[in-house]
């Protein structure tokens, strides 16, 4: 604590000149972190980047104050693994990019060119308080989706927090489905391609010789002229089943340099992923979905791989989910497990906002007899600071520690209750307009009284 204090009155000491400067005073601020929310307490906001927050900050001099009286102050929401930004409202047809079905490519897919920070959907989940989401790719032919990225939901054209900052892999009943039908056939392909991955890695110094001729390009192998591709095939095998870009595409991930996403519900799926650090040490794996994790917590736990976990997962709607429990999460946290909450296959295009109530569901199941839920504080860090935390990003947003991205929410009430609703959004400091489409189609059209033309025909 008194680290932090100090550097947050370093931070506030060297306030350049002209800094835009916020401070939200005499709010009931939860930092995201885990802990208690505090009555009365302040956030200050200079130039994008958290300065000081909790009780006694001081307000620096020449700051915008807002007061919070009344009011709740958090972090903004981290959608945990979502699709946003990919695809539009429901019967939208042919608008998605959430996964190519019939392209040639896989792992080395870039989901970053596909989002859309207009589409509909962001508006409306900026609008309930979301202000950045880990965002992956659809599964098409292959286990391998391709490379997601982590944005924000600001009113702008330049949304790519983070891009390429993880691979996203399915297994389970689905990644068999891709694999020709079973199980131990995705398995299979799943090491066979980081074998792969892995020799061409060890032949890339080979390759990065010729960098310094102007031959090949610093970030990965691809085909700029006819010489070059003769050059690259040449150092891989022919046995082999992955495009080169493919291929090159898992080399990051075999370094260590990618984070690699794996959709995993059953036990023994789980433990299957656990078991590739084995043959690849440097893998730094992140689980998604995990509704059997409890099962193995202490496994997962050993392992120190992050979950994020769907939250409220109580039916088994599949074979691969007949341990399926809402104490997931819960058993997982008290196994020592760095969960977070995510929403895959969950409606995870679009209502990203549901993750605040499920936080909510998790702290009432603190008070179900045998359940296992979670406290006010911990739950809320589910939804913050703990998925930046799980692909390596919560020292640059998740919560309001000092020298985190400038994502607040100011809301009506408990954030974790329904009926709250986000009254200002602020991403990197900046305010966020709240009106959404249908906002607009609300005020278009609530009056319907006769004139010369329909509405739809006016501008």
């Amino acid at each position: 604590m008194k680290r932090l204090l100090l550097a947050a009155a370093a931070l506030l000491a060297v306030e350049p000149a002209g800094a835009q400067t916020i401070a939200v005073t005499n709010g009931t601020v939860a930092l995201g972190d885990g802990s208690a929310p505090i009555p009365g307490g302040t956030v200050v906001i200079r130039n994008g980047r958290v300065v000081a927050a909790g009780a006694s900050v001081r307000v620096p001099a020449g700051a915008q104050v807002i007061d919070a009286t009344g009011k709740w102050v958090t972090p903004g929401i981290v959608a945990g693994f979502s699709r946003l930004g990919l695809n539009e409202v429901d019967l939208s047809g042919g608008i998605a990019d959430t996964s190519a079905n019939n392209g040639p490519f896989s792992a080395a897919i870039d989901v970053a060119p596909g989002i859309n920070p207009r589409s509909t959907p962001v508006a409306v989940n900026r609008a309930d308080g979301v202000t950045r989401a880990i965002v992956a790719p659809e599964t098409a032919r292959s286990i391998f989706a391709g490379q997601g990225a982590v944005i924000d939901l600001g009113a702008d054209d330049q949304p790519i927090t983070a891009a390429r900052r993880f691979q996203f892999v399915e297994l389970g009943e689905t990644g068999a489905q891709k694999a020709g039908g079973s199980r131990p056939s995705a398995h299979l392909l799943f090491r066979n391609a980081l074998r792969e991955a892995r020799e061409l890695g060890r032949r890339l110094p080979t390759v990065a010789s010729t960098r310094s001729a102007g031959t090949l390009p610093t970030d990965q192998p691809e085909v700029r002229d006819p010489n070059e591709s003769r050059l690259y095939d040449a150092q891989r095998s022919q046995d082999v089943l992955l495009t080169r870009f493919d291929a090159a595409a898992l080399v990051p991930v075999l370094q260590g340099r990618q984070y690699l996403l794996v959709h995993a519900e059953r036990a023994s799926d789980i433990l299957q992923v656990l078991g590739l650090r084995r043959e690849f040490p440097a893998l730094k794996l992140v689980l998604v979905g995990a509704s059997e994790g409890w099962t193995v917590a202490d496994k997962i736990a050993a392992a120190g791989v992050p979950v994020i976990a769907s939250a409220v997962n109580d039916l088994p709607a599949s074979f691969e989910q007949l341990a399926a429990t809402q104490s997931n999460i819960g058993r997982m946290r008290s196994a020592g497990v760095n969960v977070s909450v995510g929403m895959i296959d969950d409606n995870d295009t679009r209502y990203l906002f549901d993750e605040r109530q499920y936080a909510g569901n998790l702290v009432a199941l603190a008070k179900v007899p045998g359940a296992s839920g979670l406290s006010w504080g911990e739950a809320l860090r589910l939804i913050t600071s703990a998925p930046a935390e799980a692909i390596g990003m919560g020292r640059d947003f998740g919560s309001l520690a000092p020298g985190r991205r400038g994502d607040l929410v100011i809301w009506s009430g408990d954030p974790l209750e329904t009926t709250s609703r986000a009254e200002q959004v602020y991403i990197d400091g900046v305010q966020q307009p709240l009106v959404t489409r249908q906002d607009k189609l609300r005020d278009r059209y609530i009056d319907l009284s006769r004139r010369e033309l329909p509405e739809a025909y006016r501008r």
